[in-house]
């Protein structure tokens, strides 16, 4: 199992998550995932169904 991994949003990289004792903190790669930046998840996949979940709700804003 890795230690880091790259979050991808629609081919578009969104941050790293970074395993630390207590589970995975984001670091965001793009500012439209600053609210995301220093948050811990219990693994990787979560952090990329949260960053998905902003990235929709970013687009459902701007319609």
């Amino acid at each position: 199992m890795s230690d880091r991994y790259i979050i991808e949003v629609r081919s578009q990289a969104a941050g790293i998550v970074v395993r630390t004792p207590h589970g995975y903190r984001f670091f965001a790669a793009d500012p439209r995932f600053n609210r995301l930046e220093g948050r811990l998840f219990r693994n990787a996949r979560e952090a990329e169904r949260a960053a998905m979940r902003l990235a929709d709700s970013s687009l459902k804003e701007a319609a």
